[in-house]
This record gives C-alpha cells, sequence and structure tokens, in this order.
C-alpha cells in the first residue's frame, strides 16, 4: 500500500489538528479448546491462552502507531462468549473466570476484554443462564470486563424471556456499582443481530464463525469528517455526501495500513476494518456536531434522522473502497456520553430519548451510553430493550442498548463516569408501565423477511 506525498500530509493533518486516531486493535481469540469439566483446568487454560496470544499485542500496537503517526488509542481482546464454555460451572465459579479474566487483561495492559457474553436470542441454555446470573456481581467487580447478551435476531425473533430478565440484571449491576453511577452498565450491551467481529467495546466478542485468533481494527474519525465541511458551506445534499465519502475513504486508508501492519508483526491474521465513527469528548469530536454542520440548528430537530443517513451511508461507502475486507458495524455510533454535541441537545432540550431511539433506525448500532433515572423500573428497560430489538429485526440491522440507570440520580442531573465513557445528563423515561407486556415473556416471533430461503 503505497502512500503519496500529499496523502502523507493530508494524514499528518488529520492526526494533530482533526482527531483523527485507531480507536482500537482488537485481538479476537477463540477459547473453545479451554472447556473443561474441572473447572481449575478450565480457568487455567483461558488464562493462559490469552496471555500467550496477546503477550505482545500492547506494545506491537504502540510501536506501529509511533512508527506511522497515528495514534492507536485502544488495546483490546474478545474472547468466544463465556457462556458456551461454562458447561456445569457455578454462578460463584462464572464469577470468578470474570476476575480471572480481569487479571489478564491487567497483566498484558489491555483496555478492555469483551466476550463475557451469551447468545440467548431463541433460548436459555444452563451454560447461558450461569452467565446471566453472574453478570451483575461479575461486572461489579472487575474493571476491565465487558459483556453483552443477544436477545434476538431477524431469523429467530426475540426472545422476551431473555429481555425480561435483562431488565432486572440492569438494575442489580447498577445498584451494585452505585459507588461509581451504575459503572457496570456502561460495560454491558444488549443486543439484537450482533456481529461476530465487532471491535468495539462493550459489544466485542469472537464468533463462532471466526479463527482461531485474528486482528479487527475500528478506526475513528469525526474530527476529519467535521473538518473537511466546513470547507464547505454551501454544497448541496450531494456534493456534502461525496465530501464525506472521500473522508472516510482516507481515514479507512490509514487504518488498514496500521491494521495489517500489527498483524504482521503479530503473525497474525488481519480480519477486519470497521468503518464505525466513533466520537469522544475531544472539542471537535463528535458526531452530533457533524450533522449540525449539515445544516441542523441543534441535533434532535426535525432533518436530524435524515441527515444522520446520509452521513451513515457515505461513509460505509467511502470506507468501503479502502478496504479488502469491511466487518463490525460500521456506521456511525451515537454514544449520549461521549459527544459533546449530543449532551448539548439534551441540555437545549431538542435532543430526547425517543428521538434517539428513531435514530437507531439509520445508525449503526443503538442507544448508547445514555443515563436514566436510578429510580427506572426492571420492567421499563425491559420494554426499552424490546423496542430497540424490534428495530433491529425488522430493519435487518444490529440494534444495541447500553443504558445506565444511575441509582440515586434524577432527570437533570449530570453525571461522570471517567474517561473515554465521558460524562452525561440523566435522562426520564416515560412514566407509564409496560409491565404487563414484559410480564407474559414468551418469544416474539420472527418477521416473514426472515424466510429467505
Amino acid at each position: 500500500m503505497n502512500f503519496e506525498l500529499q496523502e502523507m500530509m493530508e494524514t499528518i493533518r488529520m492526526v494533530q489538528i482533526e482527531n483523527l486516531d485507531i480507536r482500537t486493535v482488537t485481538m479476537g481469540i477463540n477459547l473453545r479448546d479451554c472447556a473443561d469439566s474441572d473447572f481449575d483446568k478450565m480457568n487455567k487454560k483461558v488464562f493462559d491462552k490469552i496471555t500467550h496470544y496477546a503477550e505482545h499485542l500492547r506494545e506491537t500496537a504502540e510501536t506501529v502507531g509511533k512508527e506511522y503517526g497515528i495514534p492507536i488509542i485502544n488495546k483490546r481482546i474478545s474472547i468466544t462468549p463465556i457462556s458456551e464454555i461454562l458447561g456445569n460451572a457455578t454462578v460463584e465459579q462464572a464469577v470468578e473466570l470474570a476476575k480471572t479474566l480481569d487479571r489478564a487483561a491487567v497483566l498484558l495492559g489491555i483496555d478492555f476484554i469483551g466476550g463475557y457474553s451469551a447468545l440467548v436470542h431463541k433460548g436459555i441454555s444452563k451454560g447461558d443462564q450461569t452467565l446471566l446470573d453472574a453478570l451483575p456481581e461479575a461486572l461489579s467487580v472487575t474493571e476491565r470486563v465487558c459483556g453483552s447478551v443477544s436477545v434476538g435476531t431477524t431469523r429467530s425473533g426475540i426472545n422476551m424471556d431473555a429481555v425480561r430478565q435483562m431488565g432486572v440484571i440492569m438494575k442489580d449491576a447498577a445498584e451494585k456499582s452505585k459507588d461509581t453511577n451504575g459503572l457496570a452498565c456502561a460495560k454491558l450491551v444488549i443486543f439484537c443481530n450482533p456481529v461476530e467481529d465487532n471491535p468495539f467495546m462493550a459489544g466485542a466478542f469472537h464468533g463462532a464463525g471466526e479463527g482461531e485468533v485474528v486482528i479487527n481494527v475500528g478506526v475513528s474519525g469525526p474530527g476529519v469528517v467535521l473538518n473537511a465541511l466546513k470547507r464547505y458551506p454551501d454544497a448541496d445534499l450531494g456534493e456534502v455526501a461525496d465530501i464525506i465519502k472521500k473522508t472516510a475513504f482516507k481515514i479507512t486508508r490509514a487504518g488498514e495500513l496500521i491494521g495489517r501492519e500489527v498483524a504482521k508483526r503479530l503473525e497474525v491474521p488481519f480480519g477486519i476494518m470497521d468503518l464505525s465513527l466513533a466520537p469522544t469528548n475531544a472539542m471537535n469530536d463528535s458526531v452530533a456536531e457533524i450533522l449540525e454542520e449539515i445544516g441542523l440548528e441543534r441535533v434532535g430537530t426535525h432533518g436530524t434522522i435524515a441527515a444522520l443517513a446520509l452521513m451513515n451511508d457515505a461513509v460505509k461507502k467511502g470506507g468501503a473502497m479502502a478496504s479488502s475486507y469491511v466487518g463490525g458495524l460500521s456506521g456511525a455510533f451515537i454514544p449520549v456520553s461521549e459527544d459533546n454535541g449530543m449532551i448539548r441537545g439534551i441540555e437545549d432540550n431538542a435532543l430526547t430519548l425517543s428521538k434517539l431511539e428513531a435514530m437507531t433506525c439509520v445508525c449503526s448500532v443503538g442507544l448508547d451510553m445514555i443515563a436514566v433515572t436510578g429510580d427506572v423500573s426492571p420492567a421499563t428497560l425491559s420494554a426499552i430493550i424490546a423496542d430497540e430489538a424490534a428495530i433491529g429485526m425488522i430493519n435487518k440491522k444490529t440494534t444495541a442498548v447500553r443504558i445506565i440507570p444511575v441509582p440515586g440520580k434524577k432527570e437533570g442531573d449530570m453525571v461522570e463516569f471517567g474517561g473515554l465513557l465521558g460524562r452525561a445528563p440523566v435522562m426520564g423515561v416515560n412514566p407509564f408501565s409496560s409491565e404487563k407486556m414484559i410480564s407474559r415473556a414468551g418469544r416474539i416471533p420472527a418477521p416473514l423477511q426472515s424466510l429467505i430461503n
């Protein structure tokens, strides 16, 4: 992959001025061969395999980032969904395994390890239930372990038994981590149509269709896109799409170069490039501000969904041309706490929970890093999950919920999560009950478009 001088200068500008970075290099590791009826043996196998494969991940990523002048912000690991190897383990042992994963991440200097997960979109196995029961404690007593649960797919429908449980689990996890504003919930994602090669946390896991070990890369560049648009304030919307498309090409090209070099040095196959625009709390590194640059006075006003659809489509078109293997989620994230523009939209009463939900119909994921009042009921949380899963199921796309019911906080309060997770204004929820619907449980059948054979 050869770079011309002009392209190199553009890349330097994007890094130094426009917040271009490689958001994550994530190593996926298969743990299925670690399963063992003897828990202590399995626990040791998991630790040994992760620390063996990822021994040089951090130092290699940092070296490559310095050599190429493009910072790699996070070094992460995704693993086989842990429920698949739990077997007859107890809840206490499942929590112990989470501590082992955390210990491995600390030893390796890894930011997060994802895959404390269960795929229960059609039913709940014994190992799945053990993991679900362990989630609140496991995510509360660990620092770097992330979990996810798949509750629905377009092909299987929505498992409302699991959805009902997840509302209770989220409340419990928030309460167990109340000293940190319910931070355990920031490490838990509930999915519909999850992907097997997602490098982003908290929802990453190493899927059944993946190889033994792989490197997946997530690149980030909202600031680059924003600055490109600012140079063309009078462009029509077709030209705006073209500007975003060409900018996404450059961002992805840089990410592909870095990812392949890290994989080469680690002697690990290169997997995919995830094209998602992932914001941070840095100035001008905001997806919301891109939408406002397109022409919205404030994100959340009428036209927001159309602007987001335009941007998301253009990012995918440009990025797909720059990478041999596009995967993961690939679109635009709209995490409230990690995007200053989103926070401002809520504070100005332009952006509501209902509008955020509507935006997930066209963005890459779902309701992300949203703080809600601590007195929200488990049934309401479950109903929010069900709504989001329905959007994903019907539209054949990935949707997710990462909501934090902050203990003791009321609507309008501001809570700090720290670091990359940022801060968020606490949002209220609809006061009317969904209890009866959620208590029915069962399964919502798959839609007609699932019958594609």
